[in-house]
């Protein structure tokens, strides 16, 4: 890959390039796709472990007395609920409500704030902060500082905690482990539907972090596997299913605004959809015959009329079905019949529930 071209690479290049992974650009980092395929390494994570390298995502961390006051200010979600160790999903919105990225954020001390952004977000994310910044409040982007690996499936937490020697915290939990000579942060989210864990540390520590999670055989996953995993859980993703011209209330993200905290930067839009109602809204379907996978921006029809198009599609490993998502008018409820224009073709598919995919 040129220098040229200014596409980042992790600390985790050289050990992706070893294991044979398939490499290729996503929002401006050099990333594997996939090692072995797609379908073996989503099973993994559904049937035991797999470990994704998010070195790429990026780490801002937030301190100072009215760092709280700031935040709740810039995010969706109410801070002031945070106790140290806790974290929560929220958003960051422009003046009109739409979204500029989806994070965590975690309460590490009492006026220490710790933000995981998307990778292709982190100049704009840290720009947007920077701007808005008012009272006694530090902001430091130290996403160059931080490798990232998130080890999820039904075995996760059973092999992390071997490997860090120390029980994980609570679900939305943070907290600070030492192990094999290494500070981790431990947080646990996760964005696949299963169990897990995602650690943070040194990124001059990646290879060998990486390497004794081998060992303890995590597989190694790429970005497809974690793009269909979130899919049949119907998790957004930012640039094809959120954007700036979407709010969280049309992305059905609703649990995670807090208008009643006071005000923050795009709350007006908000307040006005939740007294009028959303016109579309994200919604899940399944197709209901065999055919090629719906992919982002095909047409989607109602009684053949086009209402919307893709955001998201694929093929569901778990289901054996294509999956998707689209804003669509909300009076298209579960069980909607829909067709997806997939290049010039229609195939049948039908408006689902969350989640598309339920472990048994």
């Amino acid at each position: 890959m040129s220098e040229t071209t200014n596409v980042q690479r992790t600390p985790l290049y050289d050990e992706h390039v070893r294991l044979g992974g398939k490499l290729i650009e996503f929002g401006g980092w050099e990333m594997p796709v996939y090692y072995t395929s797609i379908m073996e390494e989503h099973l993994a994570v559904r049937q035991s472990v797999g470990m994704f390298d998010i070195s790429h995502m990026g780490q801002i961390l937030v301190s100072g007395p009215d760092a709280a006051k700031f935040l709740n200010r810039l995010l969706t979600n109410n801070i002031t609920k945070l106790a140290v160790g806790q974290g929560q999903y929220t958003l960051l919105l422009n003046e009109v409500g739409g979204v500029i990225d989806d994070l965590i954020v975690y309460r590490l001390d009492e006026h220490l704030y710790f933000l995981v952004v998307n990778a292709a977000k982190i100049t704009e994310d840290f720009a947007w902060i920077e701007l808005h910044h008012t009272g006694d409040v530090e902001i430091s982007n130290q996403s160059d500082d931080y490798a990232g690996i998130a080890v999820q499936g039904p075995n996760a937490v059973a092999l992390l905690t071997n490997f860090l020697g120390s029980d994980l915290p609570p679900r939305s939990g943070m907290i600070e482990v030492v192990a094999h000579g290494v500070s981790f942060l431990v947080g646990r989210t996760g964005y696949t539907g299963e169990d897990g864990a995602e650690i943070f540390f040194a990124s001059e520590e990646a290879a060998g972090v990486w390497q004794k999670l081998l060992a303890l055989r995590a597989k190694p996953c790429g970005l497809g596997a974690r793009d269909t995993l979130r899919l049949e859980v119907c998790y957004p993703l930012n640039g094809s299913d959120l954007s700036p011209t979407r709010t969280p209330l049309e992305a059905g993200l609703g649990f995670f605004v807090d208008v009643e905290k006071g005000d923050f930067i795009g709350r007006e839009t908000l307040l006005t959809q939740k007294q009028s109602g959303v016109p579309l809204k994200l919604t899940p379907f399944t197709m209901t015959s065999k055919g090629p996978p719906p992919r982002s921006h095909y047409p989607v029809l109602i009684g053949g009329e086009v209402v919307g198009e893709t955001c998201s599609g694929g093929l569901s490993p778990s289901l054996g079905i294509g999956i998707g998502m689209a804003y669509l008018p909300v009076n298209a409820v579960i069980g909607t019949e829909l067709e997806i224009d997939v290049r010039g073709r229609k195939f049948p598919a039908v408006v689902a529930k969350k989640p598309l995919y339920r472990k048994s």
